[in-house]
């Protein structure tokens, strides 16, 4: 089964907490404090995995979590890190953060990785916070919580050449005679469902990859038919072989069907008029290809190369892939857009915190803040003291105090919630 799209919730490993203990052993009464850290929690990784051609796999399963990182033990004995989950991906990968929709990478090259969901770091044990002052602190930090988020994947196959057309024109039956895809062929419209790729050979040990495209038609651009899915997968293309019925045989004009496959083309993205295209005539066998190929010529000729083939007899398809070969080798290749810089969505830059109202919930958002608050064991009095002092370091009282927070408010950080008191 072929799946271009999947939506899939990926949280990183929460890190493990650190751990309060003492030294007690023989002849060492009083060793102090001796508790380890906890372990990072794994991360969320996507590799593109050459192998594979579809996103079937996230159809099936949509939740994903790390392993988190193993809490500290007594004699100063860290937990073990977290192992990262890997989830292999296809080539042509676009990966977009599902809440902004902006675009986190692009995955286009074999063993090319990406980061979507970090560990939480490992939670200190009480042997970190030892000072002159505290020689025996009773408390340790809890684990970091791993990023979570809702991801979408996108499929853009990574082909050469489109093959791109009306229903029913020939396009599959091309692919077919050129390559070893072997995809479904039928007389009747939109007898194709998915994209097929297949690899041409030349006998110069030249090849390259072809996909047959479904077949687009009017409207296509806005959803019509089958094209909304799969124009997508014109986008990677280098070059485009647009593929019309000449005979006719489906009632319809091959000079407007092509006006009317070009124009969805480019309405769909702009950036396609540009393309490099040429136009292979197909059905030559049929009664009436001969004068509308003439027609070709005389309106398109002086613009794109015109190839006359049959896809059923054969005859012109090695004339085509050789020029199509000839072509390639002279166009580059088209580059992935750059990953957009990744920002925390409401935060000035610079700030480390922000406030706002929520209803009559004071918010407070920012990283370390979150953080440090999620970090913190809220049921230990001396961890939530140098939480306070802390956030009053920041200036978090003083900005509530601005923001006009009033005795009993309630202040929200992170997944906490505090009532506020002077």
């Amino acid at each position: 089964m072929f799946y271009d799209t999947a939506k899939i919730y990926v949280k990183g490993g929460d890190g493990g907490n650190g751990c309060v203990a003492f030294l007690r052993e023989k002849y060492v009464p009083d060793g102090g404090p001796a508790g380890g850290d906890g372990g990072r929690g794994g991360s969320v990784i996507l590799r593109v995995d050459p192998g594979l051609r579809t996103l079937v796999d996230f159809r099936y399963q949509r939740h994903y979590r790390a392993e988190r990182g193993q809490h500290g033990m007594g004699k100063n004995m860290h937990g073990r890190n977290g192992r990262d989950l890997i989830l292999r991906v296809p080539p042509g990968t676009v990966v977009r953060d599902a809440e902004t929709g902006e675009v986190i990478a692009d995955l286009v090259h074999p063993g090319q990785e990406v980061v979507v969901a970090r560990g939480g770091r490992g939670g200190r044990g009480n042997a970190r916070f030892a000072t002159p002052t505290n020689k025996a602190p009773r408390m340790a930090e809890k684990g970091e919580p791993g990023e979570e988020r809702w991801l979408e994947l996108e499929l853009k196959l990574l082909a050469d050449v489109g093959l791109v057309g009306f229903p029913n024109v020939g396009k599959s039956t091309i692919i077919s005679r050129v390559s070893a895809a072997r995809p479904k062929i039928a007389d009747y419209p939109f007898t194709t469902l998915v994209p097929n790729l297949g690899v041409v050979r030349l006998d110069e040990g030249r090849s390259f990859v072809m996909a047959d495209i479904p077949g687009l038609i009017e409207g296509a651009h806005a959803g019509a038919g089958l094209g909304h899915r799969f124009l997508r997968h014109t986008e990677r293309t280098r070059l485009l072989v647009h593929v019309l019925d000449v005979s006719g045989s489906e009632g319809r004009d091959p000079l407007r069907d092509f006006e009317v496959v070009n124009r969805e083309l480019v309405l769909y993205d702009p950036g396609l008029a540009s393309r490099p295209m040429i136009v292979a005539a197909n059905k030559m066998d049929l009664p009436g290809a001969m004068e509308n190929l003439a027609r070709l010529r005389e309106a398109l000729g002086g613009k794109y190369e015109i190839f006359p083939v049959s896809a059923l007899t054969g005859e012109g398809l090695p004339a085509l892939v050789y020029r199509i070969g000839d072509l390639l080798d002279r166009l580059p290749a088209p580059q992935a857009p750059p990953a957009a810089p990744r920002r925390a969505v409401g935060i000035e830059e610079g700030a480390p915190f922000s406030i706002f109202r929520e209803g009559g919930v004071f918010v407070v958002r920012g990283r370390e803040v979150e953080r440090l608050v999620a970090m913190t064991d809220l049921d230990n009095e001396e961890a939530v003291r140098r939480m306070q002092r802390i956030l009053e370091r920041l200036g978090l009282e003083e900005a509530l105090r601005e923001a006009g927070v009033k005795e009993g408010d309630t202040v929200r950080i992170g997944k906490f919630e505090f009532t506020y008191l002077e």
